[in-house]
Order: structure tokens, then C-alpha cells, then sequence
């Protein structure tokens, strides 16, 4: 009998976290004070099956791409004539300067061209080694640890030990860990504010600037000294920094110290932050659905045995990417993107005039009702190659789309599964009993105040 209805039990899917909907519009006071603790609760239930839509803040023209055509005419298709908004300059550029993620034209042309090398196939091959025994030491350490952990805090940590190995050849020490440290800070600190939002000139508010500023201020020390240590040594090394600071193959001048640290602090948000938020809400949904938790195993059982995964074993993990894809397809670290069009445009046979803001949502798209057959479900068979094939390529977006789209997706991906692999083969996570699991939209998707799970061993 019991075993009768724990099987009932997981034939009903639980109820996933996610922000208190909503139908209809907040007022303009509701609107601002819920974008100041979480920008995902401020979409309505009908948001999550429009495909496209306009709503105007005062004098403000703004839209919402939420349908693949849509996405794909702005990511790619007419994607010169859509650059970052003012808003997302306000809130990145203070802390992360005009890295990838803010520069636009051709300065932002000349940076990818002079980072790709970095990000080449081979080099992913290297730093797999390196992420597997990150995640094998950190097994290790779980076998002494008898009380919850913050999964969400425990993988914020390992894939900053992940990044200062494969960015500066060395584990984590107190003096890289104010880099990582500073990344925190800034997430939690920086929040739109309504100078912000109607596009008011930057000097009428210099809050949210002294703010990143302090954030970061420990942060920049550290990395400027690492650049010019690097750069007075005779071979700069072979490692991410190394990569940014030698002369360029291109025959292009070398990236500036100022454009150097804008890099590091960007891979550090982009890189570690998102990987870490990826990885605990898949730790979050395997604790609610032990049928895949036990596919998963079983996958790690047949593929790996006893060994720690390498980078060939990426491929052969099929079912733990899927896993890893459709966590992403839920809980997407980036869950946000905004455009400005520079010149009048159509789209879906909508007049989109100069100056608009349009806002691509994963969180809304991910979970689409007309685009996803039960969107609220965890169901990591949908991310299966044969039927992701069958689905509109722009519909599912996790690290963006077009030439804008993330220039380190493939060691991300790499890194997930090879953590994931490297833990799940040891351990099983249950969450706390009572604890209260939400997302909020920050920078990055996270899990307000954490995830507290009990360790098991398998």
C-alpha cells in the first residue's frame, strides 16, 4: 500500500516556486515598489500567453518580444538596429564597466573578436579537468558536513573556485574570493530606480552609481593587481587572464588594463553567477521529483561507474544535460533582456517607433502556454534532441540568440553537467522541510535568501 501511494504521489506534479501572479496592470506605486524587490512578479498572468504587446510608462514607448518570430527579428534577424538600453547600461555599466555585456558597435565587435580565442572548443577540453576536481573537492568536504547547506551559497562557491582556476591558475583564497564577494554585493544591492525606468539624466540620481562603486571597490584592487602582475611577467600565461592580456593573433592592438578588468568582472557575473544559479535550481527540482533524480543516477551509474566524469563523458551525459537544459528552461539565470530600436521598425506587423524599449523575458517565453505543452511541469524529456528539434528555434533562449548570444555557453554548459555529474554520482539533496523556496529577478535569477537541503549519501 505504501508503496502504492508514494508512486500516486509522483504521478502528481508539485507546485514549482514562482512569485504570487497577478491579472491585469499594477499601478504605477505597485509597479515600482515590486520591480525594487523582484522585476520577474511584476508580470501579469496573461503575460504568459501574449506574443506580443506594448504598455507605456508615461512618455515611455514599451514593447514585449514574446514569441519566437518576434525574438528572432530582434536577436537576429534586424539585430543592428537594436542595442542595450539606457536601463540595462544604468544598472550593469557602474559595477562591470563596457564589457561584452554593455559595449555595443564596434568596440563591442573588437572585444569578442579578441576574446573568442578564450572561449575556443579547446580550451573548454582544458578546463574540464580542472571543474571536475573542484566538484570532487567539494564532495569530499560534504562528508564531514552533518548539517543543511545553502546549495544555492555552496554553488556560488564552487564555480568561483571553477572561475579562479580556469581564469587565474590558482583555487580560491581570500584575496580572488573579494572579486566573487563584490559580485554578490552588487546583485543585491543595485535596483532600478524611477530616474531610472522613465529615462531621467543619470545625474539627477547617484545612488545607485556610489553603490556600485562601493561593491566593487575591494574587487578592483585585486584584479588591477593581478593584471599588472601579469603584464610585468615574461610570458602572461595560458589561463583566461593570460588569453586577455597577450597580443592579439588578430594583429589588433591588445585590450587596454581598463578593458581587461571590465572583462574579469563581467565573466565573473556572467560566468560564475549564472552556472551557480543554474546548478541549484536543478538541485531544487531534483528534491521534488525523485523519478528523475533516479533516471539521472542511474545514467551517472552506467556512464561513469567510479570515475570522476571528463570532458569526453559531456556527450555521453545525455539525460543529465537534459536535466540541466530544462532547469534553465524554468528557472533561466538570465531571465531578462532589453533593446532599444535605434530606427522605426515593424514587428508581427507592429510599428515599433525610434527610441523604443522592447523587453525579451525567458521567464515569460520559457513558460509559454502557447508554445509549451504543460509549461509549469519539470519535464526534462521535452529537451530531448529529436524533440527540441521540433520546436521553434528562438523559444527557447537561455543564453541568448543572434551575435549577441553568450560567448561562453559552451564551458557553461560543459561545467554544469560535469558538477552535476561529479556530485549527484555521491550525493542526493532534500530540502529542509518548511523552508520557503521563491525566485527573484536580480541581475541573475536566484533564490531569495537561499536554498537550505540536507546532504544524503548515496
Amino acid at each position: 500500500m505504501a508503496v502504492t501511494d508514494a508512486a500516486a504521489q509522483e504521478a502528481i506534479p508539485p507546485e514549482l516556486a514562482r512569485p504570487r501572479r497577478f491579472r491585469g496592470r499594477l499601478s504605477l506605486r505597485q509597479f515600482l515598489l515590486t520591480i525594487q524587490k523582484n522585476s520577474i512578479a511584476t508580470w501579469p498572468e496573461e503575460a504568459f500567453e501574449q506574443e506580443f504587446w506594448s504598455r507605456r510608462m508615461l512618455w515611455r514607448h514599451t514593447f514585449v518580444a514574446n514569441s519566437p518570430d518576434a525574438v528572432r527579428h530582434v536577436l537576429l534577424d534586424n539585430a543592428d538596429n537594436y542595442v542595450k538600453t539606457d536601463l540595462a547600461r544604468r544598472l550593469l555599466e557602474p559595477g562591470l564597466g563596457r564589457g561584452l555585456l554593455t559595449a555595443e558597435g564596434e568596440v563591442w565587435r573588437r572585444q569578442r573578436r579578441l576574446m573568442a580565442p578564450a572561449f575556443q572548443h579547446r580550451r573548454v577540453v582544458d578546463f574540464a579537468g580542472p571543474i571536475a576536481a573542484a566538484a570532487a573537492r567539494l564532495s569530499k568536504h560534504w562528508t564531514s558536513v552533518a548539517k543543511p547547506v545553502d546549495i544555492a551559497h555552496a554553488m556560488s562557491g564552487l564555480t568561483l573556485a571553477v572561475i579562479s582556476e580556469i581564469m587565474f591558475s590558482t583555487a580560491v583564497d581570500p584575496r580572488i574570493a573579494l572579486i566573487g564577494a563584490g559580485v554578490d554585493r552588487y546583485q543585491t544591492s543595485i535596483r532600478p530606480t524611477l530616474v531610472d525606468l522613465l529615462g531621467l539624466p543619470g545625474w539627477l540620481s547617484r545612488a545607485g552609481a556610489q553603490r556600485a562603486a562601493a561593491a566593487f571597490a575591494q574587487a578592483d584592487e585585486v584584479i588591477a593587481e593581478l593584471i599588472a602582475r601579469r603584464q610585468a611577467a615574461a610570458d602572461p600565461g595560458s589561463d583566461l587572464l593570460g588569453l586577455l592580456i597577450a597580443k592579439p593573433e588578430t594583429g589588433e592592438p591588445p585590450l587596454s588594463p581598463r578593458e581587461i578588468r571590465d572583462q574579469v568582472a563581467t565573466i565573473f557575473t556572467a560566468g560564475h553567477e549564472t552556472t551557480a544559479n543554474a546548478l541549484a535550481w536543478t538541485w531544487y527540482l531534483l528534491a521534488l521529483h525523485p523519478a528523475v533524480e533516479r533516471r539521472l543516477h542511474d545514467e551517472l551509474d552506467q556512464v561513469l561507474g567510479d570515475r570522476l566524469p571528463g570532458f569526453e563523458d559531456v556527450a555521453r551525459l545525455r539525460y543529465t544535460r537534459m536535466v540541466i537544459d530544462e532547469a534553465m528552461r524554468l528557472y533561466p539565470p538570465a531571465h531578462t533582456m532589453s533593446r532599444r530600436a535605434l530606427a522605426e521598425d515593424r514587428i508581427l506587423g507592429r510599428r515599433i517607433p525610434r527610441g523604443s524599449t522592447l523587453f525579451i523575458v525567458p521567464w515569460l517565453l520559457h513558460r509559454h502556454r502557447l508554445l509549451w505543452e504543460r509549461p509549469e511541469t519539470f519535464d526534462p524529456e521535452r529537451m530531448a534532441p529529436e524533440r527540441a528539434a521540433k520546436r521553434p528555434r528562438f523559444a527557447y533562449i537561455p543564453f541568448g540568440a543572434g551575435p549577441r548570444i553568450c560567448i561562453g555557453a559552451s564551458l557553461a554548459i560543459t561545467e554544469a553537467v560535469l558538477i552535476l555529474a561529479t556530485l549527484a554520482r555521491r550525493w542526493r539533496l532534500r530540502l529542509v522541510e518548511g523552508t520557503h523556496v521563491e525566485p527573484i529577478g536580480l541581475i541573475t535569477l536566484r533564490p531569495r535568501g537561499g536554498l537550505a537541503m540536507r546532504l544524503e549519501r548515496r
